[in-house]
């Protein structure tokens, strides 16, 4: 399941931020704040339409606030979900890791 950041985050996911329908900035905003809470590295997880907005995230946040961020890492990957009745539906996600 896939949570926007705040709830329902488990242990170890205190830096990560789940990108949803929100606009892109209340997302850059929770990156930042994450960085400047004192977190070195933060994660920018997104699925289906949403990697569009990730990605936007990351350079704003790159670009505009925190200009010593880099992008280490990008995972991406497809996720294969069960609807009902039985059929699949493949699902993109990707994982941005951020350093400072």
């Amino acid at each position: 399941m896939f949570y926007e950041t705040g709830r329902n985050a488990s242990v170890g996911e205190e830096n990560t931020v789940y990108i949803g329908q929100k606009p892109t900035m209340n997302y850059v905003l929770a990156v930042v704040t994450q960085f400047n809470n004192g977190c070195s590295e933060v994660t920018i997880k997104a699925r289906g339409r949403a990697i569009s907005r990730a990605v936007d995230v990351a350079e704003i946040v790159r670009h505009r606030f925190i200009q010593e961020a880099a992008v280490r890492d990008i995972k991406i990957e497809t996720e294969v979900l069960k609807g009902e009745g039985g059929s699949t539906a493949n699902v993109s996600s990707i994982e941005i890791y951020m350093s400072r």
